[in-house]
């Protein structure tokens, strides 16, 4: 998608050792783009930086005075920052009589808080950038929850909706902001979830998606480069589903 003219774009992405975040940064380095990449896994991190050429930094994201300043860190060594993709999250999976407050904390603290800290975090460049844009990656189950044993992950997802709304209204006409639902795409995070599912789980789990199978990540990473370049810049405050069509139902 080369219309998407993000060469030279200072692109900051978390969650980028694996899934969608490890793609994407495959994708924009692969058009040009400059990259800042955090994620807490330190091996997998790496390996992408090298692939990418990206700047990165290990950083555990529900720590906020280490979140705070990996994007100062980044944004200094990249000379700016163009976009942030806020593409880090953990799962959760137990029921409400079950969840201790502390797993409510940490999915709340990766899943939501951090996305706001990183924001906070990124504005100074953000707001002297051209064309800036944020994308949020939330979750189709923020929209349909898929059953019990999940009411933190569906609340932090949740809550990264109502945040994209309302910077989206407190950050224009400088930058935008905008949220992506994916279904269920093939991660380690997912594939994690899946693994602990039987045979029979598993297939009413895919019965649910019209399209009748999860996403590959590809197929993610295209709607988020579109939401960073000026392809969509009469778009801001919207959620993009791309969930195979399970929310339909």
């Amino acid at each position: 998608m080369s219309e998407y003219h993000l060469t030279g774009r200072k692109i900051l992405v978390t969650g980028a050792a694996s899934g969608i975040g490890k793609a994407l940064s495959i994708f924009l380095a692969e058009r040009g783009t400059k990259l800042g990449l955090l994620d807490i896994d330190q091996a997998g991190l790496k390996a992408v930086s090298v692939q990418t050429s990206g700047y990165s930094v290990a950083v555990d994201l529900s720590r906020t005075n280490d979140a705070t300043s990996a994007v100062v860190e980044t944004a200094t060594a990249l000379g700016g920052l163009d976009g942030v993709v806020n593409c880090a999250g953990v799962p959760s999976g137990a029921p409400l009589a079950e969840m201790a407050e502390d797993d409510w904390a940490k999915t709340l603290a990766v899943n939501l808080t951090a996305p706001f800290v990183i924001c906070k975090a990124a504005l100074p460049w953000l707001s002297k950038a051209t064309g800036a844009s944020i994308v949020n990656i939330s979750s189709g189950a923020a929209l349909a929850p898929p059953g019990g044993g999940c009411c933190s992950y569906v609340a932090s997802k949740a809550g990264l909706l109502g945040l994209t709304r309302a910077l989206a209204v407190e950050l224009a006409p400088a930058i935008r902001v905008n949220a992506v639902c994916p279904g269920v795409t093939r991660t380690p995070m997912v594939d994690l979830v899946l693994k602990k599912l039987s045979a029979e789980e598993r297939a009413a789990f895919t019965s649910q998606y019209p399209l009748g199978r999860s996403a590959e990540p590809a197929e993610i990473v295209n709607v988020i480069a579109f939401l960073l370049s000026d392809a969509s810049s009469f778009v801001t405050g919207a959620t993009y589903t791309a969930d195979g069509g399970r929310t339909l139902h």
